[in-house]
């Protein structure tokens, strides 16, 4: 069976009373967020890694000057 609680919508251009959302809709929505923050978090440390290496080789160099290249990106898509 459904719940079919109601739940207010907290939306920064709406008046928080002219919205209802059901529990399972704002439960879905807090689990898409959170995954989103975790992969966020998991990019951001590839990153950093990425970051705090130190080589002088010219191609390890270049791998990881591209694999900075792909995280950023996929950091920008995600925003």
């Amino acid at each position: 069976m459904a719940n079919t609680v109601q739940q207010p919508v907290v939306d920064p251009g709406k008046h928080p009373n002219e919205g209802f959302v059901s529990e399972d809709a704002r439960r879905a929505a807090d689990q898409v967020r959170t995954v989103k923050e975790r992969q966020m978090q998991a990019l951001t440390l590839q990153r950093e890694n990425i970051l705090s290496q130190r080589t002088s080789s010219p191609a390890r160099r270049a791998a990881l000057e591209a694999a900075l290249a792909q995280i950023e990106g996929q950091i920008e898509a995600m925003r």
